[in-house]
């Protein structure tokens, strides 16, 4: 029932255009430390603000992966749909099943999920959907990751309702070991940052050093509404960010992937130095 009511949720959003208010709201960690342990920790990070214009709808969330707290729009609750970002997931879920039966994933399904992460393979990531349960599989992310806001597809991966807010929490969820288990987790890693081709853009194309950052993508013009939905997740060691886009689609993919690189830049210019932006190829 409460999917079936975030995803008519989202239905009645994707038929709304609008500009989403430049303001930030703040959330705690859910687990309020001590006051000593509070004072031993380090001062969050020092963000900049979302001013690029925009049309459409936009939604983020910052998670300091060194306080728990997570920063956002004001709209960073609201659900959008995964696409391909899934994908990073579906091969967690299914190495650390693996895992935890004590074996091994042949050459064949390791290289499945690679070119599944890398590249965006579909025919892998249906093949890797079906083999980890189906619905079962985001049902699992839900759960282990302590998501709020998301909910699974009747049967589809793509279609998987996330909101800014769960994918940064999903980000940390893949990168801190609960997503792959520890067996896994580093090659996950591993193979995030070695994303190519047209999923290799967005919030790690903003900072010095892009090939440290993981990431996982995802955009589709969908035929329901006419809007590009765009969805991109990054996490580093220090951080977390998800962005969730949908806007017309006359506008072009490239307008989604310079907005996911636009917020990332403007929210972590103050805590990772920029480099001079290079000029034409």
């Amino acid at each position: 029932m409460l999917a079936a009511v975030l995803l008519i949720t989202i239905g009645a959003a994707f038929a709304i255009r609008y500009v989403v208010p430049e303001q930030q709201v703040t959330a705690a960690a859910p687990k309020r430390p001590s006051p000593a342990a509070d004072r031993a920790r380090p001062p969050g990070m020092r963000l900049g603000e979302v001013t690029s214009p925009f049309d459409g709808f936009r939604s983020w969330a910052l998670l300091d992966r060194e306080t728990g707290r997570i920063t956002g729009s004001p709209n960073m609750t609201e659900p959008s749909d995964t696409m391909s970002m899934a994908k990073a997931w579906l091969a967690a879920d299914y190495l650390r099943i693996f895992a935890e039966k004590g074996e091994e994933p042949s050459d064949f399904r390791l290289g499945q999920l690679r070119i599944m992460i890398r590249d965006s393979d579909n025919a892998a990531a249906v093949a890797t959907y079906n083999l980890a349960g189906g619905q079962e599989s985001i049902i699992r992310m839900i759960k282990i990751c302590g998501l709020t806001d998301s909910a699974p597809h009747r049967d589809n991966w793509s279609n998987t309702a996330v909101s800014a807010r769960d994918t940064a929490r999903l980000a940390v969820c893949l990168a801190d070991g609960r997503a792959a288990g520890p067996r896994w987790t580093p090659w996950l890693l591993s193979e995030m940052r070695a994303v190519r081709g047209v999923g290799d853009f967005g919030v790690r194309r903003a900072l010095p050093a892009p090939s440290t950052v993981a990431i996982k993508n995802g955009w589709l013009l969908r035929d329901e509404d006419g809007l590009w939905h765009i969805a991109c997740l990054a996490v580093t060691d220090r951080w977390a960010l998800g962005v969730l886009l949908r806007y017309r689609g006359s506008l072009g993919f490239a307008y989604g992937a310079a907005q996911c690189e636009a917020v990332g830049a403007q929210l972590l210019a103050p805590v990772v130095p920029r480099s001079p932006s290079p000029g034409p190829a």
